[in-house]
């Protein structure tokens, strides 16, 4: 019975919707340089043609 309900506007929430979506696609372009899961990222990467992993190693 003491429930207590907050209005929001409209524009409000969409401001909000709008900032999620946007830390959404500069998280996925900038990864966080600390992963979550604490291990590195070894997912190889092409540089002139040539597959290289993080470590630096050419990929046979």
């Amino acid at each position: 019975m003491g429930e207590v309900i907050q209005f929001i506007p409209k524009a409000e929430r969409e401001r909000l919707r709008l900032i999620r979506e946007a830390r959404s696609i500069y998280d996925s372009v900038f990864p966080p340089a600390d992963p979550v899961n604490g291990q590195p990222d070894s997912t190889p990467i092409a540089i002139n043609g040539t597959w290289i992993h993080r470590g630096g190693e050419p990929l046979s």
